[in-house]
This record gives structure tokens, sequence and C-alpha cells, in this order.
């Protein structure tokens, strides 16, 4: 069984000492709210953020993921006449009018559209109760247990319904798709009238786009029983934030207090680039006497703005014999503050280490020599 050494380094300190300290989180008017910050997923705030709850239109970020992920976003689609007039937002579709699947997402996502949503489903699914299964099978991937949808729209029904922190994560999956990140960042979009002699302008609901310095979407959303809902995301410094309310009267000073706060507190440091963290380690009967280990990934830590020092801590494999192969495991590197490990990243050998058969120790020739009697 190979043994293990803890070299703890000299600590690089990156920023003043301090301890930890976050102002007081804000007041909002929601029933239920969380932040998130979205590389780590950690929880910034959070009030009732596991409650059940409607969700209304915000329905459409799974609406869309599961759209975007079916592919060819390009083909044409002929408007189900079960997709004409439905209740709620619309863009007016007639029977037969023909738009591409991407067309229908942006009226989907910036006119909050629920007859593009319905033309979705039936494009997608087949049917709305399918194209619903579509979804839940996503959420399950997803990880989610307390989120169930029965439309691609959210018009209420008792047994559709997500929770603040569920629907966080799913903005969260749906932002790391380029092509959803494009579609709900836009302010703008035209589209062709039915007829084909019009013109359809569509203006996105979410207001924060125009006013939020970072705003990149993401969804609004409202019904009499689930009230105002809303999905915001906004990125500053290399910081991507993500927050939900449901059933919120004054949800954009909601979510542009939220948004704040976590900016004002938070930080997301790069530590180390891929490669740039080496360590030396000896070893033993290789062509060199040491072997370099350098972090296989880049190493991110989130962190509040006044946090205290950083130190990084060395757990190798030892002993070490030659030969190593470029790329071998040999250890980790741990990032702790105040003793608490934040990150961590797998050591590889930068470069391979050849066995020296000349200089052989006393131990190796001795299993060298019962090997070859064997």
């Amino acid at each position: 069984m190979k043994k293990h050494i803890a070299i703890l380094l000299a600590i690089f300190c990156l920023v003043p000492f301090f301890a930890f300290s976050v102002a007081a989180a804000p007041s909002v008017s929601a029933k239920s709210a969380v932040l998130i910050e979205a590389e780590s997923g950690r929880i910034l705030y959070t009030k009732n953020s596991f409650c059940k709850l409607p969700m209304a239109s915000t329905t459409k970020i799974m609406t869309a993921l599961v759209a975007i992920e079916s592919g060819d976003l390009d083909r044409k689609v002929k408007i189900n006449d079960a997709a004409v007039g439905v209740e709620g937002s619309s863009i007016y579709m007639a029977k037969g009018e023909v738009l591409t699947l991407r067309q229908l997402l942006y009226a989907l996502m910036l006119a909050s559209a629920n007859d593009a949503a319905a033309a979705i489903a039936y494009e997608v699914g087949d049917s709305i109760e399918v194209f619903a299964e579509l979804m839940n099978q996503k959420a399950a991937e997803l990880g989610l247990s307390s989120t169930h949808f029965t439309n691609p729209h959210g018009l209420h029904d008792e047994n559709h319904y997500t929770t603040a922190y569920d629907l966080a994560l799913i903005a969260r999956a749906a932002l790391e798709n380029d092509v959803f990140r494009e579609i709900c960042s836009s302010k703008t979009k035209t589209l062709p009238m039915g007829d084909g002699k019009g013109t359809r302008y569509l203006t996105n609901h979410n207001k924060l786009l125009r006013y939020y310095k970072g705003a990149i979407g993401v969804k609004t959303g409202f019904t009499k029983v689930s009230g105002r809902c809303l999905v915001s995301a906004a990125e500053r410094d290399g910081m991507r934030l993500i927050a939900v309310t449901l059933n919120a009267p004054d949800d954009w000073r909601d979510h542009t207090a939220l948004l704040d706060f976590g900016f004002e507190n938070y930080e997301r440091l790069t530590v180390a680039e891929c490669g740039k963290f080496s360590v030396s380690l000896p070893i033993t009967g290789g062509n060199s006497s040491q072997v370099v280990a350098v972090n296989s990934e880049r190493i991110s830590v989130l962190l509040p703005k006044n946090h205290s020092e950083i130190e990084y801590k060395i757990e190798a494999n030892r002993p070490i014999f030659a030969p190593i192969q470029k790329g071998k495991e040999m250890g980790i590197v741990r990032v702790l503050c105040e003793g608490k490990e934040i990150a961590s990243s797998p050591l590889i050998a930068f470069d391979g280490v050849e066995t020296n058969k000349t200089k052989l120790s006393f131990w190796e020739r001795i299993l060298s020599f019962r090997n070859k009697k064997e």
C-alpha cells in the first residue's frame, strides 16, 4: 500500500488577512427566493427556496432547453392547429403557418408566447403530454426531486410546480447552452407574419436586460395563482449569479437587491490556471532524481470578498518509483481558507521519467533479480 505525505507549502496571501464577513442579506417581497453562484451552485441567499410553488412562464426555460437539445433548430415547423389560440401571451400564429424551431424559441423566450410553447411541444413531443414527460425526464437528469411539469407554457395546473432552488438549477443548466444563452439575452427580435406580408416585432419582457449591468437573462412569468415569477442571471468579473423569485409583488427590486448583494460581497478567484501550480517530487530509480507534478485543472474558488489567507496543501503519493508516464496522477493539491478545503485539483506528472537501469537501489536490484527468476 502506498504511503502519503502531506507537504504544507508556504502561505500565499492573495489579499490582506480579514475574517469572513458578509453584509446583511436583503429583504425581498417574494414568498420564495434564492441566489446561487452558477459555477459552484453554492447558495448565497435563500428564503423558503425549497417550498413547492407554481412557476408560471418560467416553465419555458425547461421548454426551451428540451427543444434545443432535440436538435436541428432550423427545421421548418408547420404549426399544429391545436397550438393556435392558446390562452395567455401569444404571437397569434395562424393555422398552417410555418416557422423554424429557432424562431419559435425566440417567440417563447422573448414574447413568452404560449402558442409558441404549444407548437414546440407538438413538434418535439407530438403531444403536450409526451413533451411534458420529456421535461420531467430532463428534470430527473438534473437531479431535481421537487419539480414536476404537465405542460410547456406554465398555465396553472396543481401538478405543475417547482421550487426556487430547482428553478435556479434549471436556469444554471440552460445557461451552459450557447444557443439558449443567446436567445434569452436578446432584447428584441423580428419574425415574419403568417401571411408573409408583415413582420412581428418581439421585445423581451425581462427589463433587467436593459438596466442591470451584466444581465444575460433569463425569464419572466405571471398567473393569478402564481403571482409574479422571475429568473434572472448576470455576469461580472468572471462570476455568474442566478436569482429566482416566486410570488414576488416587487420582483424587479428584489432581483436588483439580490444580484447587488452577490456581486458586492462575493468574488470568484482563479488561484491557478491548468498546469501553473507545480511541485518537484523525489523519485527513485529514474533517469532523473525528481518528477514535476502540476495541477491538471484550473483551480477557481468562490469566497467572500473580505476573506482570510489562502493556503495550499500537497498530498503526494510516496514512495515514487520509475518509470512514470506523462499524465500519471501523482497526488492532489488542496486549497484551504481558515483551515477549510475550498477547492482541489489532481496533480499529474508533467513529463515522463524513464528507469535508470544502471543506478538501481539495493532493494530494486533484489526485486529485479526475483522478477528475472520468475
